[in-house]
């Protein structure tokens, strides 16, 4: 029997545990989060989330690195597009004022996630690395401070979103990232 290699059943059972995990997180809140919600949730046994990961502090901060990844993907895609500063500002708006880019799901997510960071040095760590990589995709149409300033605005304005009583005025917002763009340097 030797050379033969066991290939899992359930190839994407560790992605499905991730996603279920911010799901739970979304709908409960990061304190109300257990093994057994994210068992049920995706739909697998309790004993498979010892098995992917070494406890629930681990998971959720996997789970807080593939949201993060997964929202630094659609940044870089929406700035990818950008041929110059003033496309670079629609797209800035764009994600502001989009649905696509943070629903109200990804909101209450990042609002967990930077919660969850005050206790946790690894998530603290992933909330930093995050940053960084946001600014590194407004950096090729914007200065440094710029984009400090910028991606302030891209965190804030959807987390503002969350209590105002509608989305935010996209002309209010594109006045507010154009005077960054040419103002702040």
């Amino acid at each position: 029997m030797g050379g033969t290699r066991r290939v899992p059943n359930d190839p994407r059972r560790r992605e499905r545990i991730l996603d279920a995990a911010l799901d739970v997180i979304a709908a409960n809140g990061v304190h109300r989060t257990t093994h057994r919600r994210i068992a049920e949730r995706a739909g697998v046994p309790l004993g498979s989330l010892t098995y992917y990961f070494g406890g629930l502090d681990e998971l959720l901060e996997q789970a807080f690195a593939r949201l993060s990844e997964h929202m630094s993907q659609w940044y870089q895609a929406a700035l990818d597009g950008a041929r110059d500063q003033d496309e670079a500002c629609e797209a800035v708006a764009d994600l502001i004022c989009g649905q696509e880019y943070v629903s109200s799901r990804e909101t209450v997510l990042i609002i967990e996630m930077y919660s969850y960071a005050q206790h946790s040095p690894g998530v603290a760590a992933l909330g930093r690395q995050w940053l960084l990589r946001s600014r590194n995709s407004l950096s090729a149409h914007f200065s440094e401070p710029a984009c400090r300033a910028i991606d302030a605005l891209i965190e804030g304005w959807p987390i503002h979103r969350a209590f105002d009583e509608g989305p935010p005025d996209r002309a209010t917002v594109l006045a507010a990232v154009r005077a960054i763009a040419r103002h702040v340097r």
